[in-house]
């Protein structure tokens, strides 16, 4: 009990400072806060040797621990990692600052001018597992945004995180912005995240970062409204007209480029009008990549020597070179299988017909929606949003990649002449 309300108290310490931390922040100027982003970036580069020993720290636990080569070069704040996370800073600073924005001022038949201004969320509270740039690449998205931020990495991360926020609250504080705006939760304990999911009086959005697993654990248990982004199941459907050597180029991106993240391409969907000419061609292709393909019945009478797709593999996220394959009637037998099976991350078709990538794009519901073109192309950085902090699959705020302007919401305001309602 003692150590539950010690872990309480220290959570809600750092809440209560960051919404005071935030009230101040919300106005400062771009130039102010682009100042203090420089100062960030040229910190890291003078306190390398300091971050690179604290991470020195997570990285000797995790051998001890049994952590896999993959985690641990996840964990390893590298000079090429540090480097990117410079390189980030400064390409916040050169995104346009959406706070202030005023837009649809309009003049109402009662005289008053009404419209929006951009304004920031207030504080955010960020939840993350392993790769430790992330505290860098989200404090920074949240600072420009105007917001304060308390984030929580994994354990495993313990001292390079609190090591990376002690050099981004200096950097602050040599600029005369309060520290706690970034802020760091310097306890493992994983109450701490119990704690910081129930403080709705100061916290005002948790953005979860990391496995399904943690996001559904944070979607169930938070009294503050959670932006979700549960799994990237994302689909390909091949028309029947579709050029094949285009299919194959864009269905081999989607797969192999990086397989394990959410914007690899997991389920192959391929019109049976174009199925004996195009998986023989496709699977040639994956197969030398590496790929392992699970097929339905249909498929397999084209490439018997491929595994037997079961149900569980449909909804099934796999973060490695393994691809379902389905062979369907038609656009809506398609259509009817993502809106099944999708996650509503990105969703592709191959075609060479207008109205059906018209009917794609309306009718499929999900964030990103494209016609010929690789699933690998949904990221904030390729649709021009500069960084995001992550991917909404949910519609509420955000939908999709988020950049500076979805850590943003907006307020009415209006200017009156002594108007009075009657």
């Amino acid at each position: 009990m003692e150590k539950d309300m010690s872990v309480q108290k220290t959570v809600e310490s750092l809440a209560i400072a960051a919404k005071k931390a935030a009230r101040k922040l919300a106005f400062e100027s771009t130039t102010r806060k682009n100042n203090v982003l420089l100062r960030m970036a040229a910190a890291l580069q003078e306190q390398k040797k300091f971050i690179q020993a604290e991470n020195g720290k997570d990285l000797s636990a995790g051998r001890e621990k049994g952590l896999s080569a993959a985690m641990l070069d996840r964990l390893a704040l590298s000079d090429k990692v540090i480097e990117s996370m410079i390189i980030g800073l400064h390409e916040v600073v050169a995104l346009p600052d959406p706070v202030g924005e005023v837009d649809e001022m309009i003049r109402r038949p009662n005289g008053l001018m009404v419209g929006r201004m951009r304004i920031p969320l207030g504080v955010i509270g960020m939840i993350y597992e392993s790769r430790p740039n992330v505290t860098v690449d989200a404090a920074a998205l949240c600072l420009k945004a105007g917001n304060a931020v308390i984030l929580r990495g994994g354990s495993e991360a313990i001292h390079s995180n609190l090591a990376l926020a002690k050099v981004l609250q200096d950097a602050l504080a040599s600029e005369n912005i309060d520290p706690a705006a970034v802020q760091v939760i310097p306890v493992a304990d994983r109450e701490a995240v119990n704690v910081l999911l129930s403080l709705e009086d100061y916290i005002d959005l948790i953005i979860p970062r990391g496995g399904e697993g943690l996001i559904r654990f944070v979607a169930e248990n938070s009294r503050i409204p959670v932006l979700k982004h549960y799994k990237g199941v994302c689909h390909v459907f091949v028309d029947a007209d579709a050029d094949l050597d285009m299919a194959v180029n864009i269905v081999l991106n989607g797969k192999c480029q990086r397989p394990g993240v959410c914007n690899a391409t997991e389920t192959l969907l391929v019109h049976k009008d174009i199925a004996e000419a195009f998986l023989p061609l496709v699977a040639a292709k994956l197969v030398a990549a590496g790929v392992e393909l699970r097929g339905c019945p249909k498929t397999r009478e084209i490439l018997p020597e491929i595994k037997v797709a079961v149900e569980e593999d449909w909804p099934a996220e796999f973060l490695d070179l393994i691809l379902a394959v389905r062979v369907v009637d038609d656009l809506d037998t398609a259509m009817d299988h993502i809106a099944q099976y999708g996650s509503q991350h990105t969703e592709v078709i191959v075609t060479k017909s207008y109205a059906n990538g018209q009917r794609f794009i309306k009718e499929v519901d999900a964030s990103a929606v494209m016609v010929n073109a690789s699933t690998r192309f949904s990221d904030g950085g390729q649709f021009g949003l500069g960084a995001e902090i992550g991917i909404s699959t949910t519609k509420l705020h955000a939908y999709g990649p988020m950049g500076l302007k979805e850590l943003t919401t907006r307020k009415f305001i209006v200017y009156g002449d002594g108007q009075v309602r009657t």
